[in-house]
């Protein structure tokens, strides 16, 4: 999408500075807002301004869903280490939260648009139906705005109007809002949005701009959150109320919420549909030969994220585009005795979302009957018959032995072949590029400046076609994807669980993404090759089953940071220890040994962020998050 610079507008910002913490103020500057809606091409520009404010989602401080939680490990100590590092390592704090300023920018961002909804009825030569349009786009970044505050701080004061400057101290003092009518809202204008967008960017210059499927799959994820436990029904909220004593949590989990999600996901999924959406699949093109099933499924997986513009992509935030976030995460490809000069290999999974994937049969790896759990950090050669995963003849862990496709697909490990890069003939795996990461390998650890972390870099974000060389290092860049057809798939698959317990229904639009991912159907799977094949006939067993497809389907994408939270399962997971293999050993006994990295802690008042003290200093009537 064009490119307009989020301070066009900074002198309409600066007119009313002194009033920067109050959440609603329009600004008095009548002249400035007559010439931005006095033509269509300055409107336009206010309407770029309106999607500056999207979260930049592929830098290291963008997000804290990147390295805040526990599914990424980062390098400590180093210039570029994320401020959400330290969230991760449990420093969060009221005086200067980490990620505090999400409030302010995400608060300013809703103004700005409500900036826009206000004028744009005054620009004299736009046709009404691309009026329409913009109002329906500045409607849903309206409504994701509200949405990104919600799902970080609990319930928000909601900001349908801007107030007048000349609003007095007591109006500018808002209240939160229960999150049922927050959630309400945020529905309400996605609602009134999604009649007036277009199915499909015709003109490319204008990708990621706002669509139908957009809204629709928005509002999906959206009642979703509404219907999860961490804001249905979750009494560990019941004292937090307004200085009035309204309650801002429900206590009473509703089966009702769940339906209307899963109403808004069945909505949605034949919006996208319709509009030609399909999961992708790699179309098996590679300069002039044709490559292997195997490898064809695992680039239909890798691209599914990193291919711009898939038929899978629903919303791309064209805001962040993850091109240095590529050269950070890659490690060196081709053992060989050159320099290292552009790969540091910092970001690494650890080792229990590497045990998170299934096995070949699509199961658990502690719940397949034909993989050997207890041997797990145990170690084993590679044959012929694994050289398209693991490097012929090589040694390695059995933990990397018999997975399924997205394991491979997403993670690098020693002794893993890695796809692409300027190779890709598979028919010969032997020239492929592969890893290897002891102290002492060419691209083992050589300081503590440099990878790996843990052992198992993040091979889902670089790109197949990025080229290195000893001075070089070329990346097709790409805007991080914000949601994808599987993650909608997935989601309706959840409601109708929550709705029905399993159902034909319900393993359908499951099946429909383990089949991309190369792996059997559930019924299948959990009949022939689990332990535990009465699992799929429970609505507990099904929720964990679908609650771990997410995790692996959606692995480092900024989903498993805010599915944890909303299934309140971040208590359990994110107060596990950080492990890896000990990256410091030189021999293959050294170095496959399970090493404690950091202890992980969370707590209840963890699941939301507090409200910073200054915020709370100058509006008296915001109450502060249970536990800070």
């Amino acid at each position: 999408m064009k490119k307009i610079a989020g301070c066009v507008f900074i002198g309409i910002v600066c007119c009313f500075a002194s009033c920067r913490k109050y959440l609603d103020i329009v600004p008095d500057n009548v002249a400035t807002l007559d010439n931005a809606f006095a033509m269509r091409g300055e409107a336009e520009k206010y309407l770029f301004t309106c999607y500056s404010y999207m979260p930049r989602d592929a830098e290291p401080n963008g997000s804290p869903a990147l390295f805040g939680g526990d599914e990424i490990w980062e390098l400590p100590d180093i210039s570029e280490t994320s401020t959400y590092r330290r969230l991760a390592e449990g420093d969060q704090n009221v005086i200067n939260p980490i990620g505090g300023d999400y409030w302010s920018a995400m608060y300013r961002a809703i103004r700005d648009c409500n900036i826009f909804l206000e004028n744009i009825g005054r620009v004299p030569d736009m046709e009404p139906r691309e009026k329409r349009q913009w109002i329906a786009e500045v409607k849903v970044l309206k409504a994701f705005y509200h949405f990104l505050l919600l799902r970080m701080y609990g319930p928000i004061p909601v900001v349908r109007v801007n107030l007048p400057i000349s609003a007095g101290v007591n109006e500018v003092k808002v209240l939160r809002e229960p999150v049922d009518s927050c959630f309400n809202y945020i529905a309400q204008l996605l609602d009134e949005a999604k009649g007036d967008l277009p199915a499909t960017i015709v003109d490319p210059q204008y990708n990621g701009k706002i669509t139908a499927p957009v809204a629709y799959s928005l509002k999906a994820k959206v009642l979703t959150f509404a219907a999860s436990p961490l804001f249905n029904g979750n009494a560990d909220e019941a004292s937090l109320k307004n200085p009035d004593g309204t309650p801002l949590f429900n206590t009473e989990s509703s089966v009702a919420k769940w339906q209307r999600a899963a109403d808004a996901c069945r909505e949605a999924i034949a919006v996208c549909e319709t509009a030609g959406m399909a999961l992708y699949k790699h179309p098996n093109v590679k300069a002039a030969f044709l490559i292997s099933d195997t490898t064809q499924t695992e680039l239909s997986l890798r691209m599914a994220f990193s291919e711009k513009w898939n038929s899978e992509i629903i919303w791309a935030n064209t805001q962040s585009w993850i091109s240095r976030m590529q050269i950070l995460a890659s490690p060196d490809w081709d053992p060989s005795p050159q320099a290292r000069v552009w790969m540091d290999n910092r970001y690494n999974a650890p080792l229990k979302i590497a045990e998170q994937f299934y096995t070949s049969n699509g199961l658990p790896i502690n719940e397949d009957k034909t993989w050997n759990y207890a041997d797990r950090y145990t170690t084993r050669t590679a044959t012929a018959a694994h050289r398209r995963y693991l490097r012929n003849g090589f040694v390695t862990a059995a933990l990397n032995f018999s997975r399924e496709p997205r394991f491979y697909a997403y993670l690098g490990f020693d002794g893993g072949i890695w796809y692409g890069q300027g190779k890709f003939n598979d028919k010969n795996a032997d020239d492929l590029y592969w890893l290897r990461f002891k102290l002492g390998d060419p691209i083992g650890k050589a300081s503590s400046f440099q990878g790996p972390v843990t052992g198992y870099p993040i091979k889902k974000w670089i790109h197949p076609d990025n080229v290195r060389s000893p001075s070089s290092y070329t990346t097709i860049q790409y805007p991080w994807p914000l949601m994808r057809l599987a993650d909608l798939y997935l989601l309706y698959s959840e409601c109708l669980n929550e709705v029905k317990g399993p159902d034909p229904e319900v393993f359908l639009y499951l099946d429909k993404v383990r089949e991309r991912a190369g792996i059997p159907g559930v019924l299948a799977a959990w009949a022939n090759f689990s332990t535990n094949p009465a699992k799929v006939t429970t609505k507990n067993g099904v929720r964990e089953i679908i609650q771990r497809e997410r995790l692996n389907e959606l692995a480092f994408e900024e989903q498993r940071f805010w599915d944890l939270r909303r299934w309140k399962l971040a208590l359990t997971e994110m107060n596990k220890t950080i492990t890896g293999w000990n990256v410091y050993g030189s021999s293959t006994e050294s170095y496959y040994r399970p090493t404690n990295i950091f202890q992980q802690r969370f707590g209840i008042k963890d699941y939301f962020w507090p409200i910073s003290e200054s915020d709370l200093n100058v509006n008296t009537n915001l109450v502060q998050n249970i536990g800070w």
